[in-house]
């Protein structure tokens, strides 16, 4: 009887330790958790920091199929916030979001800020935070040359729409315009082709994105002017302040320097 009890209470001992060994390894998991949550010390951990950018917007993020590199202003603009941030220590990479995917990406880790395009609004806000503005855009209309489309007044029942799922184009044009038909697609490549191809009447984005496409092919135009305010930010998890403030301070010091202002008038012409 008291072997029995001996071996009992032995066994209560160890399973005690061994709930206190995993509350010791929990905690650290915890704490590791925690920690994650600091992207600008991971950055600074890992030296390289993973910027989330368009691959197919034309003056902004578009890759070079001949030399598989991602070029434009959000590419120039982050190589040289990274090394105004980090000097040669932190190393940029890219990974290509979409507008619909970019939170998601974000969120959960696999790129650490977005720089693509994005508005800032009171909507986003609440899923992510952003910089201070970047670059002030306005959303327009791109038609092929003599399209009865001039404007927005010409969207009416009837007329087909392009715009990209994800954006705040698709929602600003059913406000603006609710006759007409509004078609999505996952991206801007696919929006213009399908504009190309007389599956729409007009396609709706950012006035500089829309530049892009009019200079790949000039037979479609710009057509009514902007409609909307659309200033971008550079978005980042939501809760970390110190990237957003080394960012900030990042952005103020290029355009101080004049280095932001070359950045953008190598790449965005037409919309100055």
């Amino acid at each position: 009887m008291f072997k029995k009890k001996k071996l009992f209470t032995m066994a209560i001992v160890t399973s005690m330790a061994a709930l206190m060994l995993a509350g010791c390894g929990s905690s650290k998991s915890n704490g590791s958790e925690g920690s994650s949550k600091d992207v600008l010390a991971k950055i600074k951990d890992d030296k390289k920091i993973v910027f989330g950018v368009k691959y197919d917007t034309r003056l902004f993020g578009l890759k070079n199929p001949s030399s598989g590199e991602v070029e434009g202003f959000d590419i120039d603009l982050s190589k040289a916030l990274a090394k105004e941030m980090f000097g040669s220590d932190v190393k940029p990479e890219y990974k290509e979001v979409t507008s619909k995917t970019r939170v998601g990406l974000l969120n959960n880790g696999k790129v650490d800020a977005v720089v693509a395009t994005m508005t800032i609004n009171e909507e986003r806000k609440k899923e992510v935070d952003f910089t201070d503005v970047y670059f002030d855009a306005g959303q327009s209309l791109l038609v092929k040359k003599g399209s009865k489309i001039t404007g927005l007044k010409d969207l009416k029942k009837g007329t087909k729409v392009l715009a990209v799922k994800g954006s705040t184009s698709a929602v600003n044009i059913r406000e603006k315009a609710p006759d007409t038909q509004v078609l999505e697609f996952e991206n801007y490549a696919e929006a213009f082709t399908a504009l190309k191809s007389g599956k729409g009447d007009a396609l709706t984005t950012d006035d500089a994105i829309l530049y892009g496409m009019a200079e790949e092919d000039p037979s479609y135009h710009l057509v009514g002017g902007t409609f909307t305010e659309e200033p971008y930010g550079i978005a980042v998890k939501k809760g970390n302040k110190k990237l957003v403030d080394a960012l900030n301070k990042a952005l103020k010091s290029l355009k101080d320097s004049g280095e932001y202002d070359q950045i953008k008038s190598k790449w965005i012409k037409e919309n100055q």
